[in-house]
């Protein structure tokens, strides 16, 4: 079994979600008390989300970078950043290990393709639906990305750092979420992308007409499946 190196902690109430989902597929996979054969490293995210404010994407991706050295160091096989967000800096991050990296968004896209699906809503921080680094990565898949208007982008972005990073969820943000997913669909997007590793704390399929895609469950399933892969 690989080893799975988890950058963690952006936040630690989405990494919580990819221990108990990694490990809940390699027991269902492998049975008996089998576990998974990984390594956590969770960050203090009140410094990545400062320099992720600040603009200031290359000190933040050399923290990353560093943390995934470590990573390898203490005996990983491969790299999972257990955020969507901090995908944007991946390559500062491969640069400083020769290991590698579980990218999110083609693990997704993956899912999506599997579903005959080519037109998607995208929910998450500003920098994901908003920035090219994620989702260009869907669009070079023949993914068409849709996203919400400005001020559904604003309180969507403040309701994961808010409340959803600080463990907390309201049934209000709930229907918000709910409202802007409708408007997705009703422009075009045939499922929703949950873009944010916290999102899933929130949504779930009942709230959609449409189907969702739980990058969070998505990422650390495919992690699961390369561990025990041989």
């Amino acid at each position: 079994m690989k080893v799975i190196g988890l950058i963690g902690g952006m936040s630690w109430e989405s990494s919580v979600e990819y221990y108990r989902i990694i490990n809940e597929e390699v027991k269902r996979r492998l049975g008996g008390l089998h576990s998974a054969r990984c390594l956590l490293y969770s960050v203090d995210f009140e410094e990545i989300e400062r320099y992720q404010s600040e603009g200031d994407w290359k000190k933040a991706g050399e923290i990353l970078g560093d943390v995934a050295h470590s990573l390898e160091k203490a005996g990983a096989d491969f790299i999972i950043i257990c955020t969507n967000t901090m995908h944007k800096v991946i390559g500062d991050i491969q640069e400083k290990i020769n290991i590698p990296i579980l990218h999110i968004a083609d693990a997704t896209a993956l899912q999506i393709k599997k579903k005959g699906i080519t037109s998607v809503g995208l929910l998450g921080t500003r920098y994901t639906m908003e920035q090219d680094f994620y989702k260009l990565r869907l669009e070079s898949n023949g993914i068409k990305v849709l996203i919400p208007n400005d001020d559904e982008r604003k309180i969507v972005n403040k309701v994961i750092y808010e409340e959803l990073c600080l463990g907390k969820v309201q049934q209000t943000s709930r229907d918000y979420y709910k409202k802007v997913i409708q408007g997705l669909i009703d422009t075009g997007a045939k499922a929703i992308v949950l873009g944010c590793t916290e999102i899933g704390l929130l949504i779930n399929q009942e709230d959609s007409d449409v189907p969702l895609f739980d990058t969070t469950y998505i990422h650390a399933l495919e992690a699961a499946n390369l561990s025990i892969k041989k």
